[in-house]
């Protein structure tokens, strides 16, 4: 779901599209880079499906990649014009209790009591390796 073919120099590719990409990228973080690369990858991009990111999201059935997907299009409501409907199916797939955006449990985490996920400081200060 969500895979295009294309085939380039005789070679079947398979691509998906950018909400695919949302929701895969946010489920697998580990294979997709570092936060910073990973948030203004995401961020570059204009226009999402809402819907299908919802549906995507669903099918996973995984609590913790919900609110991180819920996390960041709530951070994006304006600029993606994401309607509350959107957030509230989000919600209601969210993890009971408190999950770790990342893995490993770093230390500088807080706690976003609407998706129940902490969430490291440098994503929530987009500091991105700062240095002073």
């Amino acid at each position: 779901m969500g895979v295009t073919r294309h085939e380039r120099s005789g070679v079947e590719l398979r691509v998906t599209g950018h909400e695919r990409t949302l929701v895969d990228v946010l489920d697998r973080t580990d294979l997709a880079g570092s936060w910073e690369e990973i948030w203004r990858s995401l961020e570059s991009v204009e226009f999402f499906g809402l819907e299908q990111v919802v549906e995507f999201t669903r099918l996973l059935d995984n609590a913790t990649t919900a609110a991180k997907v819920g996390f960041f299009l709530d951070r994006r409501r304006e600029s993606l014009m994401v309607e509350e409907a959107h957030l509230d199916s989000l919600r209601r797939l969210r993890p009971r209790r408190p999950h770790h955006m990342t893995q490993g449990r770093p230390q500088g985490c807080r706690l976003v009591k609407d998706w129940n996920l902490m969430v490291p400081d440098e994503i929530l200060e987009r500091s991105w390796g700062e240095t002073s």
